[in-house]
């Protein structure tokens, strides 16, 4: 099946720092690619794949599990880790459970983690009769564009495959039980308002990671794709400050350097 417009993957080669960008449940890379370009655009290294089953149609989705979307962010990072000397993995909603794993299993290869409303469980009554009811019923309604902002449009599908989700549900467990495994810097970023993943979510995740350095920051104008939404340039700010303190230097644009006076240390404006 032909890609959606505006579904295709994002990389691009910049400094040895890089960032690997993972989108959500039945999203695509378009709900991240204004953070993806603002990375760029500040010098860094940054990949944002199309997870398999993702960017078609729904019923792509419905024959592709768990393993595939993590074998897929597990392989660019490894192609990350090969070309930059530092990388850092980020994501929103299923994208920020994929990073956390990838933080997880790959240890010391990740210097940090940077999430945006993570998942940690699939809700809802009918979550624990997706076991038999994924035979029953194929899909159910969508959950993209969950936005504040008016003008705001996640590029998702219109209906979840209960086959995915029942696959997506085992992925959040298995997650959830490798959580004390993370100790990286985290910055996790959360909407009080989302009507897709609660705030109990969030709060798990950071109970049970073993991060000491954990910064949360809220995004009180948002819903739930807030990449996308009214918060998304305070994402892109404290996103790109986070990678700036852990790898200093990392996150500045040639245009925003200003000479250093005589006699001074030289700063940097921008972030």
């Amino acid at each position: 099946m032909p890609l959606l417009a505006g579904a295709e993957p994002y990389r691009h080669a910049g400094s040895e720092v890089a960032v690997l960008l993972c989108h959500g449940f039945t999203g695509s890379p378009q709900s991240l690619r204004p953070w993806a370009e603002h990375l760029a655009a500040h010098g860094l290294t940054v990949s944002l794949p199309l997870l398999p089953g993702h960017g078609t149609r729904w019923q792509d989705l419905r024959i592709t599990g768990w393993q595939d979307w993590y074998a897929e962010v597990d392989r660019e990072l490894r192609v990350l880790r090969e070309r930059c000397a530092t990388v850092f993995v980020a994501g929103l909603s299923m994208g920020g459970a994929l990073a956390l794993r990838l933080a997880a299993r790959h240890g010391d290869a990740v210097a940090g983690v940077m999430v945006v409303n993570p998942a940690n469980k699939v809700h809802g009554l009918a979550a624990h009769a997706l076991p038999v009811l994924r035979h029953l019923v194929p899909s159910t309604k969508g959950i993209a564009s969950d936005i504040a902002k008016p003008s705001g449009t996640e590029l998702g599908y219109d209906r979840v495959p209960l086959h995915a989700a029942h696959s997506l549900r085992a992925f959040f467990r298995l997650v959830d039980r490798e959580l004390p495994r993370v100790t990286q810097p985290l910055l996790l970023l959360r909407s009080p308002q989302d009507h897709v993943v609660p705030p109990a979510d969030s709060a798990r995740i950071l109970s049970r990671v073993s991060s000491t350095d954990v910064t949360e920051i809220l995004l009180e104008q948002s819903y739930h794709v807030a990449t996308l939404d009214h918060d998304a340039d305070r994402i892109l700010a404290e996103s790109t400050a986070f990678i700036g303190r852990l790898a200093p230097g990392s996150g500045e644009e040639p245009s925003l350097r200003r000479e250093p006076a005589p006699g001074k240390e030289g700063t940097t404006a921008g972030g």
